[in-house]
């Protein structure tokens, strides 16, 4: 699979997937969805991504070459802390 096929699979997967999990009550609004993070090594593939919703969602989809299958974990965002280091 190209790396441009590959990112537009992710990005129509990552928009199906956030529309079916919207809350039932929110409104249905225009939103993007881009890619954050990507990378090709060999036959895989792997990128991160969000969409321009307030959810607090990314998503990683990582695609092996070796088997046809891709994979979507999806994760919510619960924090960012800024932590010193001296």
């Amino acid at each position: 699979m190209s790396n441009d096929n590959f990112e537009e699979l992710c990005k129509d997967i990552v928009r199906k997937y956030a529309l079916e999990h919207l809350d039932k009550t929110d409104k249905v609004e225009s939103f993007s969805v881009y890619i954050v993070w990507s990378c090709k090594t060999l036959q895989n593939n792997k990128a991160l991504l969000s969409t321009s919703l307030s959810d607090g969602m990314y998503y990683e989809l990582t695609y092996n070459g070796d088997k046809k299958e891709l994979y979507l974990d999806a994760y919510k965002k619960f924090e960012n802390k800024c932590i010193k280091i001296d």
